[in-house]
């Protein structure tokens, strides 16, 4: 919301001027797109608006550099974030798209010119949309996208066929955001429970993700984190390592002892049964939102 916007890249910024550690870390951030009537009053992603956006990042984050620097949303819409049940690119305009990735490339490569950034990533893109950004790279038009940052978990797998190709044979490895399906596949939400302090406390639908199909599916995925001596968090975490596409999962904490937990999943690798029970459970309870 207008009240939190920046604070992220805000606290960031006192971390490192406190510790000094500037090299120790990989910073990403982001350039959002259209639709954010908060952020400059709803406009998209320009060529304009880019070194603009990319020095408030800077000042708030108190480095001169940003590691990786992602594109929010494409200007010309998403079927992210359950608007794949009414996506209709049909309204789209091919000429006007292509010149906006040209515009805004060549903003990107004057950043990285300046040493402001040193990566260019996408996220909430398409297959289609992606090939363009680097079929427009490779024709000189500025930095190649490195990566993706889409949803994707074990109850949200829009991922899997089309991008999942181009991801592995064009090397631009997911960053899967809600890994845990905001916090679904801890099971916690189980049985209409709503704790206090949580996401779903703040939003009762979870931005859509709450329907009559989630919690048998949910349920199930349970069940296998059960027959396996698995927790949950680290089943769903150490899956998402296995996919061939996968660079890394973010998963929000609010709490230390919520990140070192979630932490923990790099130590779990899951026996090929518990994978074999996921297949089975994903066939069974297919986009279930």
């Amino acid at each position: 919301g207008p009240e939190t916007q920046g604070d992220s890249e805000r606290y960031i910024g006192t971390w490192l001027a406190k510790n000094r550690r500037r090299d120790d870390v990989i910073i990403a951030t982001k350039h959002s797109g259209d639709g954010w009537d908060h952020i400059r009053g709803g406009t998209g992603i320009s060529a304009a608006s880019i070194p603009e956006v990319i020095d408030g990042s800077l000042k708030r984050l108190q480095t001169d550099y940003i590691d990786l620097y992602q594109f929010h949303w494409p200007n010309r819409g998403s079927y992210m974030f359950r608007k794949n049940w009414t996506f209709d690119p049909s309204t789209q305009d091919r000429a006007e798209t292509l010149a906006h990735m040209q515009e805004t490339l060549g903003a990107l490569q004057a950043a990285v010119d300046a040493g402001k950034i040193r990566a260019f990533g996408l996220s909430n893109e398409s297959a289609w949309g992606t090939s363009e950004w680097l079929r427009l790279s490779e024709a000189g038009y500025g930095p190649r996208a490195a990566s993706m940052q889409n949803e994707y978990s074990l109850l949200c797998r829009l991922y899997d066929t089309d991008l999942a190709e181009l991801s592995v044979n064009e090397d631009v490895g997911l960053l899967a955001f809600s890994p845990l399906a905001t916090g679904l596949l801890t099971g916690k939400y189980q049985g209409g429970a709503v704790p206090e302090g949580s996401r779903r406390a703040l939003s009762g639908d979870l931005g859509g993700r709450v329907t009559d199909r989630v919690w048998p599916a949910v349920d199930t995925y349970l069940e296998i984190a059960r027959n396996f001596g698995l927790d949950p968090v680290h089943m769903a975490l150490a899956w998402c390592r296995t996919r061939p596409f996968m660079a890394s999962a973010i998963f929000g904490a609010t709490r230390l002892d919520q990140l070192e937990h979630a932490l923990e999943s790099v130590e779990v690798t899951l026996p090929q049964e518990a994978l074999d029970a996921i297949t089975a459970a994903h066939r069974a309870h297919p986009m279930v939102y």
